[in-house]
């Protein structure tokens, strides 16, 4: 019995992706109950744009390295289901496409500004990007988070309210990425 509850436990992903100079784009993906508690982690390895596709993707080679190459890999790697998928980079939005469950950005509040002590001045992140939305992402209300989804996916701000509602979900949604960040710094020996 305790291990079927234990495969239905309602948990959250939190995916982040850093740059390395001149490693490439790591990724990770850290799943946690609704207590916070680590159930999986998974980090890819890096992943660098040729110069061809610099030049054919244009400006949508982040969205496709971040959102389809290096989030698709890891939730493919997904043994517990998630209600959600949390990400601090705009780019991992065109993930949504790709999976079956919300993607929703976390943008960092300005108290979770990260500082140069917490993240390797090697590394680089994106997190601090949407200040203002765009039109392609729309805002909304999630809790006492001001969060966005793609604009593509509209629908995902009620299912996630809902899901917020019935779960009562009171995590940090910040914190999980400094952990992440952290871990895939220890995983690829930056620092070492």
């Amino acid at each position: 019995m305790s291990n079927r509850n234990e495969k239905t436990v309602p948990t959250l992903g939190f995916l982040t992706v850093v740059e390395h100079t001149p490693g490439g784009l790591f990724g990770g993906l850290l799943v946690l109950n609704l207590a916070g508690r680590p159930l999986e982690f998974h980090c890819t390895a890096p992943v660098k744009a040729n110069r061809a596709q610099e030049i054919l993707y244009g400006p949508t080679l982040k969205p496709y390295l971040y959102g389809e190459q290096i989030g698709g890999a890891l939730i493919a790697k997904l043994k517990s289901p998630t209600l959600a998928i949390c990400t601090d980079s705009e780019h991992v939005l065109s993930l949504r496409d790709h999976a079956d469950v919300p993607v929703v950005l976390v943008p960092p509040s300005s108290s979770d500004a990260l500082t140069a002590s917490e993240v390797s001045s090697s590394y680089q992140t994106d997190a601090t990007q949407v200040a203002v939305a765009p039109p392609h992402i729309r805002s909304f209300q999630l809790g006492s988070y001001e969060v966005a989804v793609s604009s593509q996916h509209e629908a995902d701000c009620q299912l996630l309210a809902d899901i917020w509602q019935q779960r009562s979900v009171e995590l940090d949604l910040n914190e999980p990425f400094t952990r992440i960040r952290e871990a895939i710094e220890e995983a690829h020996g930056v620092g070492k």
